[in-house]
């Protein structure tokens, strides 16, 4: 049973790719078995929770190869909740997507890579060791620039190349970074690497691989300066396709980030946390600048991913028990809230006709619903109360108190209200202010993208009311990820 659980949510998105690409060339099959998968993928992610929740750290030791030797997946409180977010991300995009996706592009292939993508994200976050996490990130690398080209015109293949080519310098600094660990240590597997580490003359000599993974995990998380390929690329995209990476491409850099630099790498040890606080408040402050500058919906959006990976690299920094469950709280509430944003973002661009602030207007008196889906997540990522948004910003700012990090609280709240003026921007530009004279846009929205905000709208919601349950949940985790012997005992066996 522990392995089938940990197992299921590589295998189904595996096995609905195969079957989309082996199956009909036929939109209705190809929707269908995009969509059925997803929703396995969904269910087994929940399961995976369910799991982990009750049984503590899972480990299974494919071909029962022992650990350190053998492949091995892990599945702790974060990895779980990381699974479970991208089951609850993959099933709303491909419900959405259901109602964008033309035919031809369908019939391309375009639900094949989507599970593909699935795929390389939940093997990334079960992944046991550093190399397997590797072959993880470009199984997506791969999968998501055919999903960012496919389809979508000169201008999408023209910014796939700039992002192909910043995550393919990534990959090179992960690879070179993992030979040269492999080379000092003689183990790539997470759980060895925490035992082998433990002693300060290896930890030190490993301390170049330390740095180049951390550039590798940044460059993929987006941060400063290095955030550039994110923006370029995202709104060329479909919508399905640019809120599926909002929600996971940029949380699997923070994932691997939170991963290696806790369990693997400390970082209070290294003496890299300062700057790493630094980078984190520079990222903050360049994302959110960028954002008050534009008038493109889904390029506001894409620049606040940049400054909401800030807050979570900054809780990161912290080096304390409760910014590392700051960190797992800000991840879960903000792949809900930018996935559904994005997704809103196609909404708005079907019903004003355009995605420039300019050329839109009046929804808020022609488009109640979508009014209503849109206030949701962009009042939870301003951070306003009762909203998932305040708690998770709430949370961070108290663990940087509690960590005398008085620098970063500052960043953080004035973030936090140029923040509400990119919000703000959205709301009366595109809802509040007339519609131009020329704007006739009264087609019914397609039920299909409806109902997918709407689900995570709920969430949103949920996660709001349940702020409590959700941050003892994330304590739990980061307890978990301090104390990493729980995870140890699992993946090597207890030694009593």
């Amino acid at each position: 049973m522990n392995a089938s659980v940990v197992v299921a949510p590589i295998l189904v998105p595996l096995v609905a790719a195969l079957f989309g690409a082996l199956g009909p060339r036929r939109p209705g099959y190809q929707r269908t078995v995009g969509l059925l998968g997803a929703f396995g993928l969904f269910v087994a992610a929940m399961g995976l929770l369910a799991s982990v929740f009750v049984e503590g750290v899972i480990a299974v030791q494919i071909g029962d190869w022992p650990a350190p030797f053998g492949i091995t997946l892990a599945a702790d409180r974060l990895s779980a909740a990381m699974v479970a977010a991208t089951g609850l991300v993959a099933f709303t995009v491909v419900l959405y997507s259901t109602a964008e996706i033309p035919d031809d592009v369908v019939t391309a292939g375009f639900y094949p890579f989507v599970h593909v993508l699935l795929l390389g994200v939940c093997g990334a976050f079960v992944a046991g060791d550093l190399f397997n996490l590797y072959v993880w990130f470009e199984v997506m690398l791969l999968a998501s620039f055919v999903l960012l080209a496919l389809g979508s015109g000169r201008a999408a293949l023209t910014s796939s190349i700039t992002y192909v080519a910043l995550n393919l310098l990534a990959s090179a600094f992960f690879l070179i970074g993992v030979g040269f660990l492999y080379g000092q240590v003689g183990t790539l597997n997470f759980a060895d690497l925490s035992l082998k580490l433990g002693d300060p003359a290896a930890l030190d000599a490993a301390r170049p691989a330390a740095l180049l993974l951390l550039i590798a995990f940044g460059i993929k998380a987006g941060v400063f300066p290095v955030f550039f390929w994110l923006p370029a690329a995202y709104p060329n995209a479909s919508f399905a396709v640019s809120a599926l990476f909002a929600g996971l491409l940029t949380k699997v850099g923070v994932y691997a980030l939170l991963r290696v630099f806790t369990l693997v790498f400390p970082l209070e040890a290294l003496g890299l946390a300062p700057g790493l606080l630094a980078v984190a408040a520079a990222t903050m402050a360049s994302g959110v600048l960028a954002a008050a500058s534009q008038a493109h919906v889904r390029r506001i959006l894409s620049f606040h991913i940049v400054s909401q990976i800030g807050y979570m690299v900054l809780a990161l920094a912290l080096v304390t028990t409760l910014g590392l469950a700051s960190a797992v709280f800000y991840i879960v509430h903000h792949i809900v809230t930018k996935t559904n944003l994005f997704l809103v973002g196609g909404l708005i661009a079907r019903a004003g006709g355009s995605e420039q602030l300019d050329q839109i207007g009046g929804l808020s008196q022609r488009r109640l619903g979508l009014t209503m889906l849109f206030a949701i997540p962009a009042l939870s990522l301003a951070g306003v109360p009762p909203f998932s948004g305040f708690f998770a910003k709430f949370f961070l700012i108290r663990s940087a108190l509690e960590a005398d990090a008085i620098v970063a609280v500052t960043f953080a709240v004035v973030v936090g209200l140029l923040t509400i003026y990119s919000m703000a921007k959205i709301w009366i530009e595109a809802f509040w202010k007339p519609a131009p004279a020329e704007t006739h846009l009264d087609e019914p929205l397609p039920r299909a993208a409806l109902v997918a905000c709407a689900m995570l709208a709920v969430v949103t919601i949920t996660l709001g009311v349940g702020a409590e349950a959700l941050w003892s949940f994330a304590l739990a985790t980061a307890e978990q990820l301090a104390d990493p012997q729980e995870y140890l005992n699992a993946v090597l066996g207890d030694p009593t």
